[in-house]
Parts: C-alpha cells; structure tokens; sequence
C-alpha cells in the first residue's frame, strides 16, 4: 500500500523538468533562436535605426539587386531591404501581441474549467466550440469588413479566432493534471480553486503550452499576412509583409525581388520558429522516452 510523505504533499511532475533550458536545444533549435532574434530586434530596432540611415532614399522603379539595393527596390523605388525590416514590425508585433493575448485567454479559461465544476467546464467548452464551427478566415474577414482593419481589430481578430485552440490544448492538459494524487491533497488541505489552478496545475501544463503558442504566432503570422495580401490587413503607409507582396506582384517577372524578399522574410521566420518548437518537443520526447 502506498503512502503519503510525512509532508503531506505529493512531489510534482513539474521537478523532473527542472533542467537547464540550453542543454534541450539542439543545433536545429539554435539556428531557429538565431532566425528568430534576428526579426525580433529588427522589429525592436530596425525602423529607428533605418529613419536615421537614409535607407528610403528614392531610386529606380524595380530596380535589380544591386550593392546599393540589396534587395532591390519596390513600385515606388523605395529600398525592399528597409521596406522588409520596417515591415517586421508590423509583421512579428501585432501578431506577437496577438498570439498572447490568445494564449493566455485560452489558457486561464482551461485553467477555470478544469479546477471548477462540471457546469463551468460545460458552458465554457460549448461556448467555444460556436467559435470553432466558424472558419478563421471568414471569420476575420466579417470583422475587417464591419469593424475597419485598425491594428486594434486586426489583434482582437486573430486573438478571438485562436483562443478555442488554445482552450483544447491547455484543457486537455489540465484535466489530466487535476486528476492526480498532489492536486487532490491541495483541495484536501482547503486550498481554493485559483490556488489550484495557477499553483497546482499551471506549472506543469508550462512547458507544452509553450510550444503550443509558437504555433499560435505562426498561425497569426499567414493568416494576418493573408488579410494583408488581400487588402484587408495593415493599411498604407504602415506595410507588413503580406502587404508588401501584394504592393509588388505586379512586377514579379520583371522585378521579382521584390516580391520574393518579403516571402522569404514570412517563410523564414516559421521555420525559425517550428526549428525551436521540434526541437524541444523531439528533446523531451526522447528524455520520457528513455525513461
């Protein structure tokens, strides 16, 4: 028969992972950490840096790479180089404010259902399941068309349209966690349901839930670059990467470039991301695996 440790708690899950966070990267992981600083002090720093640079000096209309346009230059003969990195900003920050905001809505809102009753879970899980019955797209394009496509609208759209994922994700995580022996002790000990939720269960659902919003930032990432491609996301003068696409697609055969570069720009940046995410999700996988 088992007992109950003279401390009257169970030891956590949560303690096995208490590694160092740079012994689970790989060198896959690393190169991803690289792409991914990289566009995030562009996005920080960039724009500031350029406006002082001279970097949007006019030139040539689709001018050709050269080595005094690296990237070439736009419709209007504007530097791409400058134009992708002032479009970072727009780009990485509002789909990276948007990403947490859906994150975290979905995971205080499993949070509450998995810590409260069967009511509470119920209502919460059939209320977001009206949304998921909603296609994403639609979805945003029915809140750009009726609401504008301020940057404001554009964050509380995607954020809305990812938090039923976010909910399952960290839902079915927290379910299992409620049900274990430690959990039980809390409440028997009197502990209240917030005590449970950010105490108990939140530690140790940390780590899959933060793999699951690096997949939240590039769902945000091409669907806000697909609002913007169509005209329907960043308005002018301010210009992500989807916008800058859709600026140049006229001149693909003659000035490729500039269409090229801020595809490659939105390409790399999810696979810097994924390169992080697999890397750390193959890590601890093969660590439960060869325990």
């Amino acid at each position: 028969m088992s007992t109950i440790p003279s401390s009257g708690t169970f030891p956590r899950p949560v303690a096995l992972a208490r590694r160092g966070w740079h012994s689970r990267i790989g060198a896959a992981g690393w190169s991803g950490l690289l792409v991914l600083g990289f566009w995030m002090l562009a996005a920080l720093f960039g724009p500031s840096l350029l406006s002082h640079s001279g970097a949007m000096g006019a030139s040539d209309v689709f001018a050709p790479i050269s080595s005094k346009h690296w990237l070439g230059t736009d419709y209007l003969g504007r530097d791409m180089l400058a134009r992708v990195i002032q479009g970072a900003r727009y780009t990485v920050g509002v789909a990276f404010v948007a990403t947490l905001l859906a994150s975290g809505t979905g995971t205080l809102l499993a949070l509450l259902a998995a810590a409260s009753n069967r009511w509470i879970d119920a209502c919460l899980s059939r209320g977001l399941d009206t949304l998921t019955a909603i296609p994403g797209k639609m979805f945003a394009l029915l809140m750009v068309a009726g609401f504008g496509s301020s940057m404001v609208v554009l964050v509380l759209t995607a954020a809305v349209i990812y938090v039923p994922g976010a909910y399952r994700m960290a839902r079915s995580l927290a379910v299992n966690i409620n049900a274990l022996d430690y959990v039980t002790v809390a409440r028997t000990r009197g502990e209240g349901t917030w005590y449970v939720m950010l105490r108990e269960i939140l530690p140790n659902i940390t780590g899959p839930m933060l793999a699951d919003l690096g997949l939240r930032f590039v769902y945000i990432v091409l669907l806000l670059a697909s609002l913007s491609f169509l005209g329907l996301g960043v308005q002018p003068p301010a210009a992500d990467w989807g916008s800058l696409v859709r600026e140049n697609i006229g001149a693909l055969a003659d000035g490729g470039a500039s269409v090229i570069a801020p595809s490659l720009a939105i390409a790399s940046l999810t696979i810097g991301v994924n390169l992080v995410i697999d890397s750390l999700a193959g890590r601890a996988a093969r660590e439960r695996g060869a325990r």
